[in-house]
């Protein structure tokens, strides 16, 4: 049984089912140093958490809530909005029918064999849980929580990080540092180069993509979430409008997508589904950039 997971990835899993069935398994796996996780369904006035089992009800108290409860850096949010959500937990005794969990031993676990020891340039998973205007926080283990900065979402700008993502959604992002003790997160190295992307496509084709900006000059069409292209002026056409556009021109060198809007409609807004374009564990350097080209794009991973 693998130990560090984002929240809610195994609940209903044989083995923690298996180990959740009595307090004797339960203390076998505490034995064993396995995180668990059941769903939390009360929240008491004193911000403890009463959590579902098979055999009854379990307790993970205020202060095992989550790291940094009882220091004061975390606040009590961080427990209230676990409710009805599954929780992970480290069992600490099962006597007399009282069975005490802790929320933070797992996250301290989680912290120490997991997530001390990566590196700038790995690939991990995340889930996303919280989206804010300036970007989304993801959990990357045991409820840890992480944030990946609108910017660095895609290369494709975005109104919001909701028009990539969407709470519970499963994603992968890589490792670019740490700053006062966080993980620092990116996104759009994972989504390819604009050679990549661009290669999906093909001159005199006509194709739907979805307006991003509209200025004076011209509309930002999004094609892919790391390739946009430019095209003219054209009436009524407003940024989350989807259209339908010919393509003019595929100019490498210069890394530019020529388009022609045909037409520009209202959908219902949805989240597509991500393509990732490394299967690789880690990342050394990622070039945008297509070779030769004025202007260069790059993330080097120290």
């Amino acid at each position: 049984m693998e130990k560090f997971y984002p929240e809610g990835l195994i609940s209903g899993r044989a083995d923690n089912e298996y180990y959740l069935s009595t307090p004797e398994r339960l203390m076998a796996a505490a034995a064993k140093g396995l995180i668990l996780e059941a769903r939390a369904v009360v929240c008491s006035k004193e911000h403890d958490l009463h959590v579902e089992l098979p055999f009854g009800k379990g307790v993970i108290p205020r202060e095992e809530g989550a790291l940094g409860i009882a220091e004061g850096t975390v606040r009590d949010i961080a427990i209230l909005s676990r409710v009805g959500k599954p929780v992970c937990f480290t069992p600490i005794s099962a006597e007399n029918g009282r069975v005490i969990l802790s929320r933070r031993l797992a996250q301290q676990q989680c912290e120490d064999e997991y997530l001390s020891k990566l590196e700038a340039g790995d690939i991990i998973d995340a889930c996303v849980t919280h989206i804010e205007p300036f970007g989304a926080f993801v959990d990357i283990g045991c409820g840890i929580s992480s944030l990946i900065p609108i910017d660095a979402i895609s290369v494709s700008r975005i109104a919001d990080p909701s028009d990539r993502f969407y709470n519970g959604m499963m994603i992968k992002a890589a490792v670019k540092g740490r700053e006062g003790g966080r993980l620092c997160l990116s996104h759009k190295e994972l989504l390819g180069t604009w050679e990549q992307n661009a290669e999906r496509f093909t001159q005199g084709e006509t194709i739907s993509g979805i307006i991003r900006s509209v200025e004076s000059y011209g509309v930002f069409i999004e094609l892919m979430p790391n390739l946009a292209g430019l095209a003219e002026p054209f009436d009524g056409a407003a940024a989350g409008m989807s259209a339908s556009v010919y393509i003019k021109a595929i100019i490498p060198e210069k890394m530019k997508i020529k388009l022609i809007i045909v037409d520009v409609f209202d959908t219902p807004k949805h989240t597509p589904q991500i393509e990732y374009f490394t299967q690789s564990q880690r990342l050394e350097r990622w070039e945008y950039s297509v070779k030769g080209a004025q202007k260069e794009i790059f993330t080097v991973f120290a």
